[in-house]
C-alpha cells in the first residue's frame, strides 16, 4: 500500500487565440477598464476547433513528458470537466484512446473545484494501492456554453487545460484534501438546460457567487492549515482556482498570505473551470517559482456549490 501520492509532473496548454478585453467591447456593452476592475482579467484563449479532448491531449502530453512516463505505464485517468466532447462516451476515454493508454478512464463533473475533487480521488486510487500511476486532467471549452450577449459572463470565461501525473510514493507527496458540496445554491451558478436538446448557457448570481467563494475557500484554507498543523508561514505557493482576482486576494488577506506567493494566472487566462488550477501550476513549475519540496495550497469552488482544498508538497 502507498503511504503518498507525489505529483512527478505537470503539464498545461492554450489554444492560440487570444481574446481581450478590447475584442469583447465590440460584441457587448463593455470596456476593458470595467472588466479589469472587477475580475482582474485582460485577454482569455478560445478554442476554434479544438476539443475538450484535444486540449486535454497536448497537456497530457507535456505531463508525461516531465514525468519520464509513458501513457502506457498509467493505471487510470480521471479528465474533470464541464464541457465534455459528447454526452458519451466520457471525453476521458476520448483521451485515453489519444495517448495510447490501456486503462480505466473517467470523467469527473465538479464544475470549477472538478479538479481538486478529481486530484483527491486519484489520491484514495494510489492511497489504497489501486493504482500507482495516475493522470489527472482538467481540460474545458466553457466558451461552448457562454452567451456572448451576456456581459455578466461572457467576460469571465476562457478555454484551456492542465494536467498532472500521479505516482505512489514513500515521499511526501499530498498531505491532506477535503471536499465539500452544498446543492442548496443550484440556482446561483448553473447552466439551465432540462432537456438533452436545448441549448444552455451559463447563468450566475454574480454577488451571491462572489460572497460564497469568498466565505467557503477563506474558511476552508484555515481549517486546512489547522488539520495540518501549519501555519500561513509555512505554505510556499496559493494556487487558487482562477475566478476573480478580488475573490483570490480576499481569501489571501483572510489567511495572512502575501499576494507575492499567491499564483496569479487569471489576467492572462480568465476563468478556465476544471483546468484553471492545473493550467496555474504547471506554469509556475515550469517559470521556476514552485521548486521541489514546497508547500503547496490548491483550492477551488464551483456550481453546485462544489469546493475543495489539497495541501501537498509538491
Amino acid at each position: 500500500m502507498n503511504k503518498f501520492a507525489r505529483i512527478i509532473g505537470t503539464g498545461s496548454y492554450l489554444p492560440p487565440k487570444v481574446v481581450t478585453n478590447d475584442d469583447l467591447s465590440k460584441i457587448v456593452d463593455t470596456s476593458d477598464a470595467w472588466i479589469s476592475k472587477r475580475t482582474g482579467i485582460k485577454e482569455r484563449r478560445i478554442v476554434t476547433d479544438e476539443s475538450t479532448c484535444d486540449l486535454a491531449v497536448v497537456a497530457t502530453n507535456n505531463a508525461l513528458e516531465m514525468a519520464g512516463i509513458d501513457a502506457s505505464e498509467l493505471d487510470l485517468i480521471i479528465l474533470a470537466t464541464t464541457t465534455p466532447d459528447k454526452i458519451f462516451p466520457a471525453t476521458a476515454t476520448m483521451l485515453q484512446k489519444a495517448i495510447g493508454a490501456n486503462c480505466p478512464a473517467f470523467d469527473l463533473q465538479s464544475v470549477c473545484a472538478g479538479f481538486v475533487f478529481a486530484l483527491t480521488t486519484a489520491e484514495q486510487y494510489i492511497k489504497t494501492g489501486a493504482a500507482d500511476k495516475v493522470l489527472v486532467v482538467g481540460s474545458e471549452t466553457f466558451s461552448r456554453i457562454i452567451d456572448w450577449k451576456d456581459r455578466s459572463t461572457a467576460v469571465l470565461f476562457g478555454d484551456g487545460a492542465g494536467a498532472v501525473v500521479l505516482s505512489g510514493s514513500e515521499e511526501t507527496g499530498i498531505l491532506h484534501s477535503k471536499l465539500f458540496s452544498d446543492g442548496n445554491y443550484l440556482s446561483s451558478l448553473q447552466v439551465s438546460n432540462n432537456y438533452i436538446n436545448e441549448i444552455g448557457f451559463v447563468e450566475m448570481e454574480g454577488n451571491e457567487v462572489f460572497k460564497i467563494a469568498v466565505s467557503r475557500l477563506s474558511a476552508l484554507a484555515e481549517e486546512t492549515l489547522k488539520a495540518c498543523n501549519m501555519s500561513a508561514d509555512e505554505l510556499d505557493w496559493m494556487v487558487p482556482h482562477q475566478a476573480n482576482i478580488r475573490i483570490i486576494s480576499a481569501v489571501a488577506k483572510r489567511i495572512k498570505m502575501p499576494m507575492d506567493k499567491v499564483v496569479v494566472t487569471v489576467d492572462k487566462h480568465g476563468n478556465t473551470s476544471a483546468a484553471s488550477i492545473p493550467l496555474a501550476l504547471d506554469i509556475a513549475v515550469r517559470d521556476g517559482r514552485i521548486k521541489k519540496g514546497q508547500n503547496l495550497l490548491l483550492e477551488g469552488i464551483g456550481g453546485g456549490f462544489s469546493w475543495g482544498s489539497v495541501l501537498v508538497k509538491y
